[in-house]
């Protein structure tokens, strides 16, 4: 399945495509109005002429654009944003007050990415990160209300993904740019106007009470868009609220019934009923209908490993605390 780079939304919405990994898996928005211009999600500094690109696409000079939104600090939503900076002389970051240093001095996540991925592939991932200088920093705070030229936008912060994680609500289209709050929904799946929309529990700071949480509080918003950093933007129903829920109980369902020992037979438990339960949740949806089982494992392999990851670091911290 081909994704064209840029994708023109209504609402002066454009998708971008960063190219994080493979095309089709991670996504960036612009935001055009009134000859102003936003970013959400910025991909890796790999991504940022894409950026650029969609900005002269939508007509809106680099020195109009106000804000470049990252909803967390995790690199594939964050790792552009100190290059786009430099390229956008009076725009501003806004970022969670936990991530915020992070982008400010961002040698711990250069270290902790390393530590995962190893120095070649992190670079060949996300080169070098780019810090943001302090004084353009903004930091958000739950409800917080900013205007793109008269557009009103609003920041929800949410926990569940990550403690350092804000949304952001556009009233003009009733959309929220989600980052890995509300799901996460590939296209490849997409079938008869079927979609699969499913939880992320990557680690290090997979919560499932909070992650129930903030699927209530975005979806008592009643968004008509989803606009989705893992990818593009999804009509939302209202069966999406009660799928998420779903899959979350039974995700932790199975890690109830895991071994509780961390070591390879934790892993191997985990693994196997997620690719089950992966499968299962897909046909539930109505997706995938066109895919053999071999494609479908196939894009379902990377999110189950980083998945299974989330879950252990999750177990592993539910044992330390009963000690």
């Amino acid at each position: 399945m081909e994704h064209a780079i840029l994708h023109d939304l209504p609402h002066g919405l454009t998708r971008v495509d960063v190219d994080y990994v493979r095309p089709g898996l991670a996504a960036g928005y612009v935001m055009a109005h009134n000859g102003r211009g936003a970013i959400i999600e910025t991909g890796t500094r790999f991504s940022a002429p894409r950026f650029l690109d969609a900005l002269d696409r939508a007509g809106v000079a680099r020195e109009n654009v106000d804000y470049i939104f990252i909803t967390h600090v995790h690199l594939d939503h964050a790792g552009g944003a100190g290059a786009l900076l430099e390229s956008l002389p009076n725009a501003k970051l806004v970022v969670h007050p936990r991530g915020a240093r992070h982008m400010i001095d961002p040698s711990k996540l250069i270290a902790g990415s390393i530590a995962v991925y190893g120095e070649e592939k992190y670079f060949a991932l996300y080169g070098e990160i780019v810090p943001a200088p302090a004084e353009r920093v903004i930091e958000s705070a739950d409800g917080m209300q900013l205007e793109l030229a008269g557009r009103p936008l609003e920041l929800l912060h949410v926990e569940g993904h990550a403690k350092h994680h804000y949304v952001v609500w556009d009233d003009e289209s009733r959309g929220l740019f989600t980052g890995d709050a509300f799901g996460i929904s590939y296209r490849e799946f997409d079938h008869d106007g079927a979609a699969w929309i499913y939880p992320t529990t990557t680690p290090v700071q997979f919560d499932p009470d909070a992650a129930h949480a903030a699927i209530d509080r975005l979806a008592d918003k009643d968004p008509q868009w989803l606009y989705l950093t893992h990818f593009d933007a999804l009509a939302y129903r209202p069966e999406h609220r009660d799928a998420l829920h779903a899959q979350l109980q039974r995700i932790v369902a199975l890690c109830r019934n895991a071994p509780q020992a961390p070591g390879a037979e934790r892993t191997a438990h985990l693994s196997e009923g997620m690719r089950a339960l992966f499968l299962e949740f897909l046909e539930r949806a109505g997706a995938g209908g066109h895919l053999d089982l071999t494609t479908k494992e196939a894009l379902m392999a990377p999110d189950i490993v980083i998945n299974v990851q989330g879950l252990e670091v999750w177990m592993d911290k539910l044992a330390a605390a009963k000690q």
